[in-house]
């Protein structure tokens, strides 16, 4: 990645181990960070445990361990858990636990629950395949991906220094104000959460479609979620990009502006993911299916316009995720005030967790997040991605799961390809010939 800034960043409690990451860059780590887990005690719940499941039903364990971050798109895990959906499958004694950050959650799904870990969580979707090379992790940890959290929901923010810009879309506004820093030798920043995942990847995505050269023309640094207002607000930052609400609250507190969200740069991208270690699935293949069960009707649930103001009262909460509702809601409905006089009411371009077929895990968006992490450099360019992708994405025990909850054939995906995608700067990403694809960019380190 590139160099990584000297200026100083702000980390509160909880995120020491996303600072020693920060501080040693983008290497795989070999320290063991603790997570600063908090059980989400559930409250009470909606759904009623499943009378007389039947043997093939019965799940091998009723419990399991799930992290997630403090982002909109965990609501899933949450929800499932207040509204006892795990509990009606059979999964009686699921822990859904409070991470600091994304290499906490890395390193707590490689100590397992059995390590007083944790078997899977709310996650950044290249990251399991991250962990199932070895990149990241001591030693290779395979992992599986059971469901799409999202689609669409992140966003890009910028400091309020930078307003008269009025960058948006279009990152090559930024490109003289960077040059300038450059040579009077000052370091500016642009934060994302992890090196790879997809807020560094939209975020590198955005800089390059503008001319900028993230490897050279700024330093790209990574920071805890819950942390990004607290930086930009000390100056730690020109810019981030993260999920909400982070976003919408730095626009709250009047700290910055929002470029774009993401949804304009590639409208129903994937974003987060729900995995598992692979060695935990393979032993409990009931249990993962009950889980995905749960999640899937969570999911449903959560994308009901009428259960919209519920589900931001119930993540607000100091357990969960410690912010307002009023920094969660506008952005969930597609009410976007981007801060700088731009406002929009457009929920298709806002996050989705169902409908679009949002929850399906599309072997073609893993084909596209590995080729590029393939071009910044993150794994290999000979990576047999085709086959990576088959042994990671269990599209398999989706179908199961959404079968076994009666979802209608026509919201089973047919195909685990959405065929070409077509990105706001009319880059076309073709997953037949994904070389294709990394051939026709300009700017790229691979």
């Amino acid at each position: 990645m590139s160099k990584l800034s000297r200026r100083k960043f702000v980390f509160t409690a909880g995120a020491t181990a996303a600072a020693t990451f920060l501080i040693h860059g983008c290497t795989s780590s070999t320290e063991t960070t603790e997570g600063n887990a908090e059980s989400g005690s559930t409250t009470e719940s909606t759904a009623q445990p499943v009378a007389n499941l039947s043997p093939e039903e019965t799940p091998e364990v009723t419990t399991a361990k799930l992290g997630f971050i403090a982002l909109t798109d965990a609501a899933p895990l949450v929800i499932a858990s207040e509204k006892g959906l795990f509990a009606k499958y059979g999964m009686t004694d699921v822990e859904v636990l409070k991470q600091a950050s994304w290499p906490v959650t890395r390193d707590n799904i490689e100590l397992g629950s059995a390590g007083d870990g944790i078997d899977g969580a709310h996650i950044l979707s290249p990251m399991p395949y991250l962990m199932t090379l070895g990149t990241i992790t001591k030693q290779p940890v395979p992992m599986y991906i059971l469901a799409r959290l999202n689609v669409n929901g992140q966003g890009i923010s910028v400091s309020e220094d930078y307003l008269e810009t009025k960058v948006g879309l279009d990152s090559s506004k930024m490109k003289d104000v960077f040059a300038k820093a450059k040579a009077e030798n000052k370091e500016l920043s642009a934060a994302m959460t992890f090196p790879g995942g997809t807020h560094d990847l939209w975020m590198r995505y955005w800089l390059a479609a503008g001319g900028v050269d993230p490897e050279n023309d700024i330093s790209v640094v990574p920071v805890p979620p819950p942390q990004m207002v607290a930086n930009m607000k000390i100056g730690a930052m020109e810019t981030f990009c993260v999920g909400e609400p982070w976003n919408a609250q730095l626009v709250n507190q009047e700290q910055g502006y929002t470029a774009l969200v993401t949804g304009e740069i590639w409208k129903n991208h994937p974003e987060k993911a729900l995995a598992m270690r692979a060695d935990w699935v393979d032993k409990n293949p009931k249990a993962a299916k009950a889980l995905t069960k749960a999640v899937l009707e969570a999911q449903q649930w959560c994308d009901k316009p009428e259960n919209q103001q519920e589900m931001c009262e119930i993540v607000s909460q100091d357990k969960w995720f410690k912010v307002p509702v009023e920094d969660i809601i506008g952005r969930i409905q597609g009410k976007i005030n981007y801060g700088d006089g731009r406002t929009v009411d457009n929920p298709d371009i806002s996050m989705k967790f169902w409908q679009d077929n949002a929850s399906y895990p599309y072997k073609s968006h893993d084909l596209w997040f590995l080729t590029e992490d393939i071009r910044w450099g993150y794994i290999p360019a000979d990576t047999d991605t085709k086959t990576l992708v088959d042994k990671v994405n269990r599209s398999d025990i989706w179908k199961e799961a959404a079968k076994a909850i009666k979802v209608a054939d026509a919201e089973i995906p047919k195909t685990d390809s959405r065929g070409v995608e077509t990105f706001f700067d009319g880059v076309k990403f073709d997953p037949e010939n994904p070389q294709a694809y990394l051939d026709s960019l300009k700017i790229k380190k691979a």
